[in-house]
């Protein structure tokens, strides 16, 4: 279902969904971007943590299998539906994310933007796009549906259509100070943002850990399983046509001779000159599911990604019932928002083959009828906020 407002009235009600987003941000964007990081949760002590030390962490029981070798930067394996980490290598080594970081964007931006809402493509939507960038072939004057948008955001790694989504929702230093503060809302305290496509800006860095606990997260929400779940999706083209785009995760397609995972159920991979290869991947198997990371391959080449999550995943199923937690995706003192089988409820619920039109027209209305009070609130704010379009 869509709405039936002109383009101009789409943009102002997405403009005042992200009013009202902005609004429940526990501190306003602005003033997290400007404050000093607070650290990790319990200070020292959380930094005596396994988590927090150098080299791979297990803590095996007699019959555990051997942790495989791998030539990644940093990595982690976790249990998805408790959090437990079951191994890491450098969990916390802060490290470019390249585009696994819009699994970050999507958590913050997907709530605020119903996926039948239609905009038309204004020029200012595409400026500040990086050089080299990922693109699903977004053009200026065309009209697309948001879930079109997010299918380019998950599947293509689309830059473009990151900097549509971005700026109906405020623009982009907007948007990287909300995913900032939603990080640290999610307790992951590695990640710095500086451009919410992930494309490689200086101090932009995550970490194997906030990534497996991105990925977690987007596992629980159940618009976020079923993008990331995607094989391939059409995607509009000019003059009503439309083409083909598949998933640039090769461990879920099966492409460019890598084999496929069985059970693999997303999320994100990326790759730039400076952060490599990156990837966080979940799979499902014997009502289980895993969240692996790997960031930074050095040996084997631009499949070694592929491959070395692969080993992680076997080893992590393998090892069910035989490891000991070295630490969880669950920040110390907060209590589960859910159970265990949290992630495969959302899992169940995501259909690949289909697109979620959003919000009913009505319910559309009432919230944006909900949300005028903050129409100028946003409209202060945006001639605050200077978008920086890097």
């Amino acid at each position: 279902m869509t709405i039936g407002f002109s383009s101009r009235a789409v943009r102002s009600t997405c403009l005042l969904c992200a009013a009202g987003l902005l609004t429940l941000v526990p501190a306003t964007a602005a003033a997290r971007a400007g404050r000093p990081d607070p650290g990790p949760p319990g200070g020292a002590q959380a930094r005596s943590s396994p988590l927090y030390r150098s080299g791979t962490q297990v803590r095996p029981h007699p019959a555990a299998p051997r942790v495989p070798e791998v030539s990644a930067l940093s990595w982690v394996v976790a249990d998805a539906g408790t959090g437990d980490v079951l191994a890491a290598n450098d969990a916390h080594r802060e490290l470019p994310p390249a585009s696994t970081l819009k699994t970050l964007f999507a958590l913050t931006v997907l709530p605020a933007l119903p996926g039948g809402i239609r905009h038309e493509v204004a020029p200012e939507d595409l400026a500040g796009i990086g050089p080299g960038s990922s693109l699903v072939g977004v053009v200026e004057g065309q009209t697309y549906r948001v879930s079109d948008l997010w299918n380019g955001v998950f599947l293509n790694s689309g830059n473009d259509a990151v900097h549509v989504l971005a700026s109906l929702t405020g623009g982009w230093s907007a948007t990287a100070a909300r995913m900032q503060a939603e990080a640290r809302a999610l307790g992951a305290r590695d990640t710095h943002v500086r451009s919410p496509d992930g494309y490689d800006a200086p101090g932009q860095v995550s970490s194997a850990y906030d990534l497996a606990v991105f990925g977690r997260e987007g596992l629980r929400r159940p618009d976020f399983a079923r993008y990331c779940a995607k094989v391939d999706a059409m995607f509009p083209g000019r003059d009503g046509s439309s083409y083909g785009i598949m998933n640039t995760n090769r461990l879920l397609t099966g492409a460019d001779g890598v084999e496929p995972y069985p059970g693999l159920i997303g999320v994100k991979n990326g790759y730039t000159s400076n952060a490599g290869n990156t990837l966080i991947a979940a799979a499902r198997r014997d009502g289980r599911t895993l969240v692996v990371t790997v960031m930074n391959p050095q040996e084997g080449g631009g499949h070694a990604v592929y491959e070395e999550a692969r080993a992680l995943l076997d080893w992590g199923f393998e090892a069910a019932g035989e490891v000991d937690p070295v630490g969880s995706l669950v920040p110390e003192g907060e209590r589960p928002r859910q159970g265990p089988q949290a992630v495969p409820a959302a899992v169940a619920a995501a259909k690949p083959a289909e697109d979620a039109p959003g919000w009913p027209e009505s319910g559309a209305i009432l919230g944006v009828a909900g949300l005028g009070a903050g129409v100028m609130a946003l409209a202060l704010r945006l001639k605050l906020v200077r978008d920086d379009g890097s």
